[in-house]
Order: C-alpha cells, then structure tokens, then sequence
C-alpha cells in the first residue's frame, strides 16, 4: 500500500517498482505532471519504510472501475533508503531466478 505522507491517505498499490520509480495502482484521482511524497513498506511485514518524493509521469484508465495505472520517478530519496530498495530489488531477483 502506498501512502501520501502530506495527507496521510492511501493512494493505491505497487504494480512495479525498481530503483528510479514505480508504476502504481492508484485508486485516489491524481494530478497530471504533479509531485508527491509517498511513502510505502518492502513488502507485507517489512519495517522497512521508504519515504520518496515523486513526480506523476503519466496515467491511464485501468480496467476496474476507479482505479488508474500511474508510472511515477523517484525524484528524491535518501540514501539509506535507496540502498535498502536496491538491496530488496536484488534479493527479488535471486528469489525469481531459482
């Protein structure tokens, strides 16, 4: 679940992630061209949270009623959490190459 840190609301949900961004499921209306500040965990029972400044790409109608596709890039985070994302995206891609 991704949140807006600015209003505390749900936004959606992670579709794809990787080191510069992310594609979200988003169930909130978001603005075209907009920034935001999400933050969201590495998983279900995770501690690990990331804080990201965002910025909304683009966005598309999503089949389900409501919800749109919204790719974003990362336009700040901090170090260690970055970090901590690639460490978790290269812990994902070993899991999926055994």
């Amino acid at each position: 679940m991704v949140t807006d840190s600015m209003t505390d609301r749900d936004v959606g949900r992670i579709g794809n992630l990787s080191e510069t961004g992310m594609l979200l499921i988003a169930h909130t209306p978001l603005v075209d061209d907009a920034l935001y500040q999400f933050r969201f965990s590495l998983g279900e029972g995770s501690s690990s949270m990331i804080e990201a400044g965002v910025h909304l790409l683009w966005q598309d109608r999503a089949s389900a009623p409501g919800q749109t596709w919204a790719g974003f890039r990362f336009i700040t985070l901090l170090d260690s959490q970055l970090h901590q994302l690639r460490d978790w995206l290269l812990a994902n891609r070993r899991r999926r190459s055994r």
